[in-house]
């Protein structure tokens, strides 16, 4: 079974185009679908908005379009929530630039001001955000210019710990390097947590594994190796292990997504990412049954141009994937895809 939808289409509602989609299940079993609005141009900078739909029936129907967080003129980007399990709680963490400050600016420390972290909160099922708080003191370093949350989706432990991947970059070495931001008290307040011990990763997504350790999955700017980087944690993302690249999971260098889902059969891991060595295309969903050693299982949501994505257990049990795709470029719209896990084959 797969069914598919499109949620936003560039060039409508007054923008020019969305990008960097990033999805949840509610406690309450909503679905919550967050991406950019970019209104003036497709690139990374200048007045982009984040924005929200909303399902209340699995996926069938969709809400209009709400403004969770605009700054007229600057960039309000990269959405990461996570929910906390005992107070149903939704925590949302972004960045924020001014729009006139572009990414090479910023990294060479020549823009007006940088890039910073932000938290809003909802603690009604998504219908209402807390104003962005600034939490960037506690989450990044002095000596870090380029920041990201995400993007994708946040975790909780079955400790209760909340964990968001993220990444930065380091201003006197340029160098790229993925970490983590968590939360011990269901999202109020967030700090650092470990990051990797070498270069050239950045976005990334985060599961647990049924050991309790942490596996995260990065996008690799090792140009010998089109594929994934991985790593992992024994003490709930304080540290990492040193990187290794996974063959089998290739990519032309772009975000992914990574989910765990918890079935009768098991556990279960999905992988998202457009399956390709040379461009942004050919999105496909893998499946792993072993802690994500072996990726036997697979479909394709997408043969044509695609670039990021962000995968969801739904509530009845099947998965979701919120992804950016069209017929001649990658960021024409953004789909909304579900799926049970026998659509997966090997």
């Amino acid at each position: 079974m797969l069914i598919q939808k499109d949620l936003f289409t560039s060039g409508h509602e007054a923008y020019h185009t969305f990008r960097i989609p990033s999805i949840l299940a509610t406690q309450a079993g909503s679905l919550l679908a967050f991406c950019e609005g970019r209104r003036r141009g497709q690139g990374d900078s200048g007045d982009i908005d984040i924005l929200l739909r909303r399902s209340d029936d699995g996926g069938q129907t969709w809400s209009p379009i709400q403004t969770v967080w605009a700054d007229p003129g600057n960039t309000c980007g990269n959405p990461c929530p996570v929910v906390d399990r005992q107070s149903g709680a939704i925590s949302l963490l972004l960045t924020h630039n001014l729009g006139t400050d572009v990414e090479h600016q910023i990294i060479e420390g020549t823009s007006e001001g940088t890039r910073t972290v932000w938290l809003t909160r909802s603690e009604d099922d998504g219908h209402t955000w807390s104003p962005p708080q600034n939490i960037t003191r506690t989450t990044k370093e002095a000596d870090w210019t380029w920041y990201a949350t995400g993007p994708g989706a946040g975790i909780q432990l079955g400790s209760g710990r909340l964990v968001i991947p993220c990444d930065h970059i380091e201003c006197t070495s340029k160098k790229y390097f993925s970490h983590v931001i968590l939360s011990d008290d269901g999202g109020i307040s967030w700090f650092l947590g470990g990051t990797t011990p070498q270069d050239q990763v950045n976005e990334c997504e985060v599961v647990q594994l049924d050991n309790g350790n942490l596996l995260l999955n990065m996008r690799n700017y090792d140009g010998k190796q089109r594929a994934r980087a991985v790593c992992h944690s024994d003490d709930e993302g304080l540290s990492w292990s040193d990187l290794v690249r996974k063959d089998e999971l290739i990519e032309p260098i772009c975000q992914a997504s990574l989910r765990r889902l918890d079935t009768p059969e098991g556990t279960k891991l999905l992988f998202a990412n457009p399956a390709s060595e040379e461009k942004r295309e050919n999105m496909t969903v893998r499946m792993s049954d072993d802690d994500g050693q072996t990726w036997p299982y697979k479909g394709t949501l997408h043969a044509g141009p695609a670039a990021y994505s962000c995968l969801v257990a739904l509530p009845n049990g099947h998965a979701g994937c919120l992804y950016e795709c069209g017929e001649n470029s990658p960021y024409e719209t953004i789909r909304f895809a579900q799926f049970d896990l026998s659509w997966l084959v090997d």
